[in-house]
């Protein structure tokens, strides 16, 4: 809604002007009175003084109020047609305005100039994304497939046999790294879109990402336990959501030894459902808890095991856009807790 009174500094301005008029007035009268005494003659034509000096006043307020909304009201037409890329207002006028104007959408013409190259760039990245994804996808499947063959060869020796396994742990580590920084990619430059965020039971995504570390956990007689009732209730998107508690339950078995223990509890509050994930495993260091969520980085015990820094990373990402958050707290050779905060509405 649109208004032509003045801004309330103006009007506190105005008040203040006027005062000190009215106090002029009154130490005048008080002179005249003083000097001359009471003079009727004298004191009309002092009146009437006054009341004109107060009118001329009253008026070139007026007017210059009126004056200050219709340069607003022009600007902020001069602007919407700048946005809207329309013919400018005041056509080349040799007036501070028109220079604004013309400044002004020069500046949009930039911005949007600025834009264009940005989304151009960003198809690029897309195009080139999905063409490394197309790309590695097929040869690396040969080579995994060729190893299988292989690996199924009968009178192989035991030497043959260790560098097949060997070719099969690499390609599946290279395949999970190519995946990871494909996902990590789409995420930063808009082609994954968190869009299906509304309130579904937190337990379907949690079972979702539990059924891809059970096998690991159970390689290493890890125990989980779970307590997360049906009733609880998180806005998240599932695919994405699971691929960040996979990221951080595959961190929690890997970091744990053998015969450990991983807890996870979901509780909720007015604003929040919180996940917590407990595991028994190495731990994390207070000096290097604030750097953990850097990409690519990697703790001193943490080097010790394959990974390349890149799944506590992308789970916060996938986590702060959805509107949530995830707290650490660890204590070197005693554990991790990540509390996964995901918002109720």
């Amino acid at each position: 809604m649109k208004t032509n009174s003045p801004p309330a500094n103006f009007k506190q301005i105005h008040r203040l002007f006027l005062l000190i008029i009215l106090i002029l007035v009154a130490c005048f009268i008080g002179s005249i009175m003083f000097l001359y005494g009471f003079d009727p003659t004298l004191l009309q034509l002092t009146s009437l003084f006054i009341i004109c000096i107060l009118a001329t006043g009253a008026v070139w307020v007026w007017l210059w109020n009126r004056q200050i909304a219709i340069y607003i009201q022009t600007l902020d037409t001069a602007i919407e047609r700048a946005i809207h890329d329309l013919p400018p207002l005041t056509n080349y006028e040799e007036t501070a305005l028109s220079s604004m104007e013309h400044k002004l959408k020069r500046y949009i013409g930039m911005a949007k100039a600025n834009e264009r190259n940005i989304q151009t760039e960003k198809n690029k990245i897309k195009e080139l994304i999905s063409d490394i994804s197309h790309q590695t996808k097929t040869p690396l499947s040969n080579i995994m497939v060729f190893s299988q063959l292989l690996e199924e060869m009968p009178g192989l020796n035991e030497n043959v046999r260790h560098y097949i396994q060997h070719i099969k742990a690499q390609s599946d580590k290279l395949d999970w790294l190519i995946q990871s920084l494909i996902k990590l990619s789409r995420l930063e430059t808009g082609m994954i879109s968190l869009q299906q965020i509304e309130a579904k039971p937190l337990i379907q995504t949690l079972t979702q990402a539990l059924s891809q570390i059970y096998a690991q956990a159970e390689n290493k007689q890890i125990t989980i336990n779970i307590d997360c009732g049906t009733h609880i209730l998180a806005c998240h998107d599932v695919k994405w959501t699971s691929e960040a508690l996979f990221n951080l339950l595959e961190n929690a078995v890997k970091y744990t030894p053998h015969n450990g223990q991983i807890s996870v509890l979901a509780e909720s509050n007015e604003m929040f459902t919180c996940l917590h994930l407990t595991d028994t495993g190495l731990g994390i260091s207070s000096e290097e808890i604030p750097h953990i969520f850097k990409r690519f980085y990697r703790g001193k015990q943490a080097r010790e095991f394959e990974g390349v820094g890149i799944g506590l990373f992308l789970s916060r990402e996938i986590i702060t856009a959805q509107g949530g958050h995830i707290n650490v707290i660890s204590e070197t050779g005693k554990g991790t807790t990540f509390s996964v905060y995901l918002p109720q509405r």
